[in-house]
């Protein structure tokens, strides 16, 4: 990618929104990031991706290396409806959450559509395998796939740089897949990447995502408490996010 059209999609990011200590980027809406992403005419923007929540924010301002995880990242966009709110009372306008597992469909869609070739990393052997055949049976350009369990990472950088892709997505969890993220980028930079967690799970139905009612009200957070209680302690500390919001911390 030349430097001038570098350039022109960097100028192309919409403003910058501070959360606690994270800039989140106050994209309209998913159309406007997939097309950052992924233009209609020019290069497949090279650089990363991550997903902001108020769980994030809470832990990145205490916790120094998550932080700079975040913060190496070229986007980061409003998963959570709380940093959502935060964001549109300090900009008076509408900000757009932005799910990550929706995005990573969409963007699956706008790579099928484009025949960008992507390289899926990450998941349980079988599931990894559902998720290349869907994938290649929607029209998208897979040119690699490789499951989380692999043992040897130079094999993994090698068979990237041979595939040559445009779009990387990992799901590891973070904050290791996004570790992996910084050091594929090193070794192979005119990609996007994209750290996707449990989003290939959901993909092949081998994980239920929350009913479309209650991602329509914003409680997906509220859907995953009632199938694991074992996250109320998660879910508590978000109070401290709350209280934030309240008083005008973020």
């Amino acid at each position: 990618m030349s430097d001038m059209m570098q350039t022109a999609q960097q100028t192309a990011m919409p403003e910058q929104v501070k959360i606690g200590v994270i800039d989140v980027a106050a994209f309209k809406d998913m159309t406007a990031l997939l097309e950052y992403i992924v233009p209609a005419n020019g290069p497949v923007f090279a650089g990363s991706a991550i997903a902001v929540n108020p769980e994030k924010v809470l832990t990145a301002s205490h916790n120094t290396s998550l932080r700079q995880v975040i913060e190496a990242a070229d986007i980061r966009y409003a998963d959570g409806i709380g940093v959502v709110k935060a964001m549109r009372r300090r900009l008076k306008r509408h900000v757009a959450r932005i799910p990550g597992c929706e995005l990573w469909q969409a963007l699956m869609l706008r790579a099928a559509k484009y025949q960008v070739p992507v390289f899926i990393v990450g998941a349980k052997p079988q599931v990894l395998a559902q998720t290349h055949d869907k994938l290649i049976a929607g029209g998208t350009l897979v040119v690699g796939a490789v499951d989380g369990y692999f043992k040897d990472e130079a094999a993994l950088i090698a068979q990237i740089k041979q595939c040559d892709p445009r779009i990387i997505t990992v799901a590891m969890g973070s904050p290791r897949q996004e570790l992996l993220i910084q050091r594929l980028q090193q070794a192979h930079p005119d990609c996007f990447y994209m750290g996707v967690g449990g989003t290939y799970d959901v993909y092949t139905g081998n994980v239920k995502r929350a009913p479309a009612l209650w991602c329509k009200l914003n409680l997906e957070w509220a859907y995953r408490l009632v199938l694991q209680p074992s996250r109320i302690g998660r879910q508590l500390g978000l109070m401290r996010y709350l209280w934030w919001y309240w008083t005008g911390k973020v």
